[in-house]
């Protein structure tokens, strides 16, 4: 009777830990320790202001995107199963279903310029269609983060994710 107990309490344990295969992270995670883009943003604008007219401002912006497209991403999320929240940005839409999204930190992030850097910017790819999803839905997405770049209209991507769940963002209870 005991064995019995033992596996069936093993049974009920295993859906609990599947639960709990992803590891929570935040946008923070995915930026390297020590990388400071405030940083280089603050070489740039040594010269003092600058009107949007002056073509020290355009150089400077594009100095801006060259560092932000080539930002660096933590090398030690590869091949981790990650849960995230953030902003989905769909890249194709056919017949109300997406299979291709860009996750994104904040609200209008890559459909204003300039968009985030690329360790900000992750790549979604879902093997089942998502139904219904619209351009800046806020949603929770579970799978596999790999280092992987992608040139897309919207911006540069410094991850992908493989997903294996998505939903809509709601916010935790307090306890």
């Amino acid at each position: 009777m005991r064995t019995l107990f033992i596996v069936l309490a093993l049974c009920l344990a295993l859906p609990l830990q599947a639960a709990d295969a992803y590891k929570k992270i935040t946008w923070e995670a995915l930026v390297p320790k020590g990388w400071d883009p405030a940083q280089d943003l603050r070489a740039l604008l040594r010269s003092g202001k600058l009107q949007d007219s002056d073509p020290r401002a355009m150089e400077a912006l594009e100095k801006m995107k060259v560092l932000w497209d080539s930002a660096p991403t933590e090398a030690s999320l590869a091949g981790m199963r990650v849960r995230l929240a953030g902003f989905a940005i769909p890249l194709e839409v056919k017949d109300n279903k997406a299979t291709e999204f860009l996750l994104v930190p904040y609200f209008g992030a890559c459909i204003h310029s300039p968009p985030p850097p690329a360790n900000q910017i992750i790549h979604a790819i879902s093997a089942k269609p998502l139904k219904g999803m619209r351009i800046m839905d806020a949603v929770w997405v579970s799978g596999t983060l790999s280092l992987h770049r992608a040139d897309t209209p919207w911006g540069k991507a410094g991850y992908r994710l493989a997903v294996d769940k998505i939903g809509p963002y709601e916010e935790p209870k307090k306890k």
